[in-house]
């Protein structure tokens, strides 16, 4: 009997270190795929480890983060929808797993930030609420996480735009929010860009604040870094040519 115990004990210890291995070699392959511009070949590969491990957390955060990016992309707005919707479930799997982790709540606040670009009224109001709460909440456990920092400067380049009912909406609802502006906008975007120089996006993204903060000369010099950039994304392509249009409308 304790002879077959142990080798009870001993199958089942190799059974989860081999499903493990099989989770992590899945992982593994969606981040590759991910470093090629592949990501919707990434997300399959992510699904995939979770049908193994449903609770894994990497597989969970990084989910939830390409259907926010590939849902961005989406020209139809009910898909767009569709996406961010389960960015958002699989970034709540994620907290309800770890509420501290770093990388969950940020990806939470991207989902928040996806959706609040397709919303209006109160529930544009209620996502941008939560834009802000859950970047901080990663910036909190981790200062440098230069994504975070980057949805907290769009999170102040955007509330600074809000139009007068949304800014109403907001007072009603929440009693206002905590102060935005165009200089903490640019800080967070040099912050980022700091960490991570190869960031397209957050390129676009400064240049813009530091539009719309009436410094068109660092604008231009940002986006004109930005057309060197190689493309690291399906997306930045894309990123690039808006900001070609941006840099030759000040100019």
């Amino acid at each position: 009997m304790f002879k077959k115990t142990i080798i009870l004990i001993f199958c089942s210890c190799f059974l989860c270190n081999l499903f493990s291995q099989d989770v992590k070699y899945l992982i593994n392959e969606g981040d590759q795929l991910v470093k090629s511009m592949k990501e919707e070949e990434a997300v399959k590969k992510y699904q995939e480890a979770l049908k193994l491990s449903p609770n894994d957390l990497d597989a969970l955060i990084k989910t939830s983060e390409m259907n926010s990016i590939i849902g961005n992309r989406q020209k139809d707005k009910k898909n767009k929808e569709e996406y961010y919707n389960a960015a958002r479930t699989y970034a709540e799997s994620a907290l309800k797993i770890n509420a501290t982790d770093a990388d969950a709540n940020y990806v939470m606040a991207l989902a928040m930030g996806r959706m609040a670009m397709i919303k209006s009224g109160k529930e544009k109001v209620q996502h941008v609420r939560d834009i802000k709460k859950y970047a901080d909440a990663a910036l909190a456990v981790n200062p440098n996480h230069f994504k975070a920092l980057h949805i907290l400067g769009k999170w102040h380049l955007e509330v600074t735009m809000l139009n007068f009912a949304e800014k109403a909406a907001l007072k009603v609802m929440y009693g206002g929010l905590p102060p935005a502006s165009l200089p903490l906008a640019i800080l967070n975007f040099e912050k980022a860009k700091a960490i991570d120089p190869w960031f397209v996006l957050n390129y676009l993204e400064l240049a813009k604040a530091y539009k719309e903060n009436g410094q068109s000369d660092k604008a231009i010099e940002v986006l004109t870094k930005m057309q060197k950039l190689p493309p690291k994304t399906q997306d930045d392509a894309g990123y690039k040519a808006e900001g070609k249009k941006l840099l030759e409308s000040l100019q």
